[in-house]
């Protein structure tokens, strides 16, 4: 299943995510999971890097890039969609292939926190945390016996976890 996470800057919460999830799905065979931007910022936050290196997730390949990659055509057909962030949730998105099952997982951002270096990275590592939960209900869900009411209720309910 396809997967993708978006936020505006793609720099820190779908990259983190995107990281995650596949560090997750790909061992097992059923995810692959991609992340964009609405207005990307062109670099991935160093604080991100620094902490999927230090947790054991895979840092390679990622980078930050516009949702325009994700409706090009030619691009994968996604499953699910998934906002990190309250501002991308708000935006009209793009049309995706493969008419996606969409829900918002809002995670407060931790490149806009204003502090010194300890409360930077400890805003990475809560989202990083609560990105992980919510992965975890995600991927262990019994997508074989939910339609897609019952699905996209179960996915509602994890982004209010």
């Amino acid at each position: 299943m396809n997967v993708l996470f978006l936020c505006t800057g793609n720099s820190a919460r779908s990259i983190l995510a995107e990281s995650v999830l596949n560090s997750l799905g790909v061992g097992q065979g059923r995810f692959r999971a991609y992340s964009a931007g609405s207005h990307p910022s062109g670099t991935v936050h160093p604080f991100a890097l620094d902490l999927l290196t230090k947790n054991h997730f895979s840092t390679e390949g990622l980078r930050s890039k516009s949702w325009d990659e994700f409706a090009q055509s030619g691009a994968p057909e996604l499953d699910f969609v998934f906002t990190v962030c309250d501002d991308a949730a708000g935006e009209v998105c793009p049309v995706w292939p493969g008419q996606p099952v969409i829900a918002h997982w809002g995670v407060p951002d931790p490149a806009a926190v204003v502090g010194d270096e300890e409360a930077q990275r400890h805003a990475f590592f809560m989202a990083l945390n609560q990105l992980s939960n919510r992965i975890g209900l995600f991927a262990s869900l019994p997508f074989d016996k939910l339609d897609r009411l019952k699905l996209q209720h179960a996915l509602n309910e994890i982004g209010r976890a």
